[in-house]
């Protein structure tokens, strides 16, 4: 074929397909060639693709249809990872953007704009070569591998739409919704700190409030009642919220309304015994003694019992004595619950006894085949050694002699540690560097060991089992861990890496999902954060606020998004924050 004719078929593509294929740049060389140089062309990546969807006849493969529920921290991960071109990967969520949901805290008092951290999806959809489209799904059919959907009531449309949708793979990313314990008026009348619009509602609620303080008409009484900022839940998320509103307060306010800063009042209520009490013991003294320095109302054991338009009731758990108080705004950070959809589909599938939807180690949701759950939708429901032991010590027992020899045993260890992830925890905090060692530590110096003693070697292993905490981390490494499982698929189908099957044949198609932490932050306002490092590192200050800003800068998904936040931390450093109530 002749270099015309390659040349003349190249631009018929082109003009084939005009809305898909960018031309960048044309140059015209000497001798009449030309280079052409293209960028995000979904046809030639298809050309690329054509052989991974063909079988070794020119055949094209029916591609697996993978629907995805959400656009949260699992979802996006998700799909930001996903390249397997064997996957027609179809998503649905009401929401058509990415929330950075770290820094919502500080969206509600104008330190960083709403869009400044969110990233729409519709750029990932087209880089991938997805399908996006925006409705809820409202029920999940898993015998008929159907889900139900419903458009958004968008206020200029007139009704909805509903439509149904089948799949081969399902993956539920659709996080869940705040915990209100059934507690009476929580729904009606507090705030809730979940989404890019709670920020913004609240933010408003709270120039609204100093706005209506400053009236001429309105008494020293009334003003106390208006300026109440009353935040539940002693949790990351309440904690921070309540350092970012004080240090509104202080920075702006003062300045802002200094008629009316002397009445104003933060609140901060805990039904446990202390605030942020997964951190380390240090980071909770310390954030308690600031928060009483900095004038917040800090009480602990104070459960709400009730909420009204004008007063909020606490039973304290001392006395049992109910207590009212009326208040301007209550933010309600308590915790989160499963979404309805979540709830029915553990209803058909037998998980209707539980409050939180179960996976297995490698994200598949029990008793469904073909659907996955990621993030704050579910929970892993790790397997306990105990469980397995007989088959454990039977799979290595390869000559049926009741006792296991040092090679025999060795022959697991590696297995049993990928399997039970529980099992490292324990050696790591007894002390030991193996297993071998754990089983010589309780049965001497015997070189063989039989099924009694190995019961009772691994008998407080499951002791160190715990469930991973709803956090935009292990969402993230969730989306990414699945991703990369469903790229390699057809290989490990054929070359399983996994651990061995202890109960079965053969050998599991990969390792199982592991998380792996990096640290945790707690803002505590004016300039100070504590963070939480690996290796029972606790670092509380200013040097650790510029860690805090130089991470989240790091981990939000794009240029674009970093350029907006920074930006928005220079202008508040700048220009204060900004009060308007929009």
């Amino acid at each position: 074929m002749s270099f015309r004719s390659s040349y003349a078929r190249v631009f018929s593509f082109l003009k084939a397909h005009p809305s898909t294929t960018k031309i960048l740049g044309l140059s015209t060389l000497s001798g009449g060639g030309g280079l052409l140089t293209y960028s995000d062309s979904s046809p030639l990546r298809s050309i690329l693709h054509a052989n991974a969807t063909h079988d070794s006849d020119g055949n094209p493969i029916r591609k697996k249809k993978v629907v995805v529920l959400g656009s949260g921290w699992s979802g996006y991960s998700f799909l930001n990872y996903l390249n397997n071109p064997n996957y027609d990967v179809q998503v649905v969520s009401p929401r058509n953007f990415f929330l950075f949901t770290p820094l919502l805290p500080s969206v509600t008092n104008g330190t960083v704009e709403a869009r400044s951290i969110v990233e729409p999806i519709r750029h990932l959809m087209r880089k991938k070569g997805f399908e996006y489209k925006e409705a809820e799904c409202v029920n999940i059919d898993a015998s008929n591998k159907k889900i139900h959907c419903r458009s958004k009531d968008g206020s200029n449309l007139k009704g909805t739409t509903e439509f149904d949708m089948d799949y081969d793979i399902l993956v539920i990313a659709v996080g869940a919704k705040p915990n209100t314990f059934n507690t009476p008026g929580v729904e009606e009348h507090a705030h809730f700190l979940k989404e890019a619009d709670d920020a913004l509602t609240i933010r408003k609620s709270v120039i609204n409030c100093f706005e209506r303080a400053s009236l001429p008409n309105i008494t020293e009484e009334e003003r106390k009642k208006i300026l109440h900022f009353v935040v539940v839940g002693g949790g990351p998320t309440g904690v921070e919220f309540s350092a970012e509103l004080h240090d509104f307060l202080v920075e702006d306010v003062a300045k802002i309304y200094p008629t009316v800063k002397e009445f104003t009042r933060i609140t901060l209520l805990e039904a446990g015994d202390h605030i942020l009490n997964m951190f380390d013991k240090r980071i909770t003294a310390f954030a308690e003694e600031k928060f009483q320095r900095d004038g917040i109302d800090l009480k602990t054991g104070s459960m709400v019992v009730g909420v009204t338009a004008d007063e909020i009731s606490t039973k304290e758990r001392e006395t049992g004595k109910i207590v009212s108080e009326p208040y301007g705004m209550v933010v309600w950070s308590t915790g989160i619950g499963s979404r309805p959809v979540i709830r029915d589909f553990m209803q058909q599938i037998g998980q209707g006894q539980r409050r939180v939807l179960a996976t297995d180690e490698w994200l598949r949701v029990e008793g469904c085949d073909g659907v996955y759950a990621l993030g704050d939708t579910a929970t892993i429901n790790q397997r306990r050694v105990m469980e397995d032991i007989a088959e454990i010590f039977s799979k290595a027992d390869k000559g049926n002699t009741g006792t296991l020899n040092k090679k025999e045993f060795n022959g697991v260890v590696k297995d049993i540690c990928q399997r039970y992830p529980q099992v490292n925890l324990y050696l790591k905090k007894n002390k030991f560097k193996n297993i071998a060692q754990l089983l010589k530590s309780a049965n001497g110096e015997d070189t063989e060991v039989n099924i009694e003693k190995f019961k009772q070697a691994l008998s407080e292993v499951d002791s160190q089992m715990k469930n991973l905490p709803a956090t935009a981390q292990v969402a993230s490494q969730q989306g990414k861990y699945l991703a990369k499982c469903f790229n390699k698929m057809e290989k490990c189908e054929k070359k399983p890496e996994g651990p061995l099957r202890f109960r079965g044949e053969g050998r599991h198609r990969f390792q199982p999902f592991r998380y792996r932490h990096f640290g945790s932050f707690a803002p505590l306002g004016g300039e100070k954060t504590a963070a939480e490092l690996p290796g029972d590192f606790v670092s509380i200050g200013y040097s650790s606020q510029w860690l805090w800003y130089s991470v989240y800068a790091s981990k939000l998904v794009s240029w674009r998004t970093r350029m907006l936040v920074i930006s928005d931390w220079t202008r508040r450093f700048v220009f204060g924050r900004d009060s308007s109530s929009i």
